[in-house]
């Protein structure tokens, strides 16, 4: 009987540092280089001769019209097929999902995959005025994947269009349903910030090795000053990194026809991917994210396994709600007391891009190699709370073959939630579901952005009106389910004033 279960037989990750701009590699030379790496850590030859699929996750820094055919070609590989991803953080895990699948069904023998950013050159560049050649091409490759913009124009209206203005929504509405005060907030979410950087600090491939502590990083000073209410920069994501990994892929049967030995085999046990209901404005809640419960559960499902059955997890951690939503629903800890990553996290190690996770999944790989028998989870997160793939990773064989679900009919259990509608404009009596107040560069309160409940049960976006005293209350109190009325500005934008105010 063939054994199409999926294996990982090579995994590589480089760290790149220079403050040369016209000495630094572009990204394809960088996924060369780990590719190359990536096969040498297989152990065995003729490995990138049977590679029969590329597959890129998406690159920010490098407009390439096909990333997947240019990386072949650097690397001789024989003819087959390229593939190239979408936006979000989850890609990397989903890309990994999907070849398994098709692993498991012999559509594919050996895949490579791969991704890289320059992000760190190109910023030095853009400072120093220097043009690099390989920023001038231009291409538009065809992606695999979910295309979708992340956020809605009703959204953006009022300033919430970037990550960083948006996870403080889930971080805010996330503490109110805990019932946690501001105070005992911070308390927790800068012990929990701190031990990602605690990770990062004794991770040869992290960007920053400082390990910053709960106080450094939860005290807003000159050089942490506060991006949008509660996260401070040093709980936010740097994506000007130069980082690279790759990932071969194969079967068992291949991976013992070509050699490998046993001990670099890491059987992937469980996939699940997940969306959630796509608009930010039409969520269910902004404390809780079905789809990554349903991820989770898909992954748990197929490996047979309760989510304390691991040594090792790196959940996504771009910012903490992103995480503490993960570690609730692992029945872990969000404080900083159990570590949640292998790799250190996107604002310690790096974020890459859309890249970080194939980081953690290297990361995870050589862990598990270490402690022969044990069980490792990758999550991944992509757009705001919207896109979720899980792996589940392994060293001894799974129990059984790698056979996933037919996820339309669980993804239509999410879709088909009940939840509030969003009206674009509103006049009327109000409460707060979720809020931040965002500060300029200078680390000024600028504005407020403010998800409302009106008294029909619709919701809207607002900003609160320009108000320094405003804005530090906003900041001092709990203002979740404050009341207040909504109206709408002569430009459209909804306003909202706090009753008695």
């Amino acid at each position: 009987m063939l054994d199409r279960r999926p294996v990982v037989i090579g995994v590589a990750q480089r760290t790149y540092r220079t403050d040369d701009p016209a000495a630094a590699g572009e990204p394809l030379l960088l996924m060369e280089d780990v590719a190359r790496a990536a096969f040498a850590d297989t152990h065995a030859n003729g490995v990138s001769a049977r590679v029969d699929s590329v597959r890129v996750v998406n690159m920010i820094s490098a407009p390439y019209a096909n990333p997947a055919g240019a990386l072949a070609e650097r690397l001789g590989l024989a003819p087959g097929e390229r593939l190239y991803t979408s936006i979000g953080g989850n890609t990397p895990q989903w890309l990994v999902n999907r070849t398994a699948d098709d692993l498991a069904a012999d559509r594919v023998r050996i895949a490579l995959l791969a991704g890289a950013e320059a992000l760190h050159t190109l910023r030095l560049a853009s400072e120093r005025g220097i043009a690099l050649a390989w920023t001038r091409r231009a291409g538009h490759p065809p992606m695999i994947g979910d295309t979708r913009m992340g956020s809605h124009p009703d959204e953006w209206h009022h300033g919430a269009q970037m990550p960083s203005q948006i996870y403080p929504l889930f971080e805010i509405a996330l503490r109110a349903q805990r019932g946690e005060t501001p105070a005992a907030h911070r308390q927790r979410i800068a012990p929990l910030s701190a031990s990602f950087a605690r990770v990062a600090a004794e991770n040869p491939h992290a960007w920053f090795r400082d390990g910053k502590t709960a106080a450094e990083i939860g005290t807003v000073t000159e050089r942490n000053r506060m991006v949008a209410f509660p996260y401070p920069k040093f709980m936010s994501p740097i994506i000007a990194v130069d980082q690279a990994a790759a990932i071969v892929l194969t079967t068992a049967d291949e991976a013992r026809a070509l050699g490998i030995p046993a001990e670099r085999w890491v059987y992937l046990h469980g996939g699940g991917d997940a969306h959630d209901i796509w608009w930010l404005k039409d969520r269910v809640a902004y404390h809780s994210s079905p789809g990554m419960a349903l991820a989770f559960e898909q992954a748990l499902v197929q490996a047979g396994v309760a989510p304390d059955a691991f040594s090792a997890i790196d959940v996504y951690s771009c910012f903490p709600a992103a995480s503490a939503f993960a570690a609730d629903l692992l029945g872990l800890p969000a404080d900083g007391s159990r570590p949640l990553t292998v790799t250190g996290g996107l604002p310690y190690f790096g974020g890459p891009g859309n890249n970080y996770v194939t980081h953690a999944i290297a990361t995870m790989v050589e862990r598990l190699r270490t402690a022969p028998g044990t069980l490792g989870l990758v999550s991944g997160l992509g757009w705001y709370m919207t896109k979720h793939a899980v792996g589940i990773y392994g060293t001894a064989p799974p129990v059984r073959p790698w056979e996933r679900p037919a996820r339309e009919a669980l993804q239509a259990r999410i879709d088909g939630l009940a939840h509030p509608p969003a009206v674009p404009t509103a006049t009327g009596r109000a409460r707060i579901e979720t809020y931040t107040v965002l500060h300029d560069r200078d680390g000024v309160a600028s504005n407020a952005i403010i998800v409302a409940r009106l008294d029909d049960g619709t919701r809207t976006f607002a900003n609160l009106e320009p108000d320094p005293e405003g804005f530090a209350l906003f900041e001092r109190e709990e203002m979740v389910g404050a009341p207040g009325h909504v109206h709408t500005d002569a430009e459209g934008r909804n306003r909202f004033r706090l009753i008695g105010s």
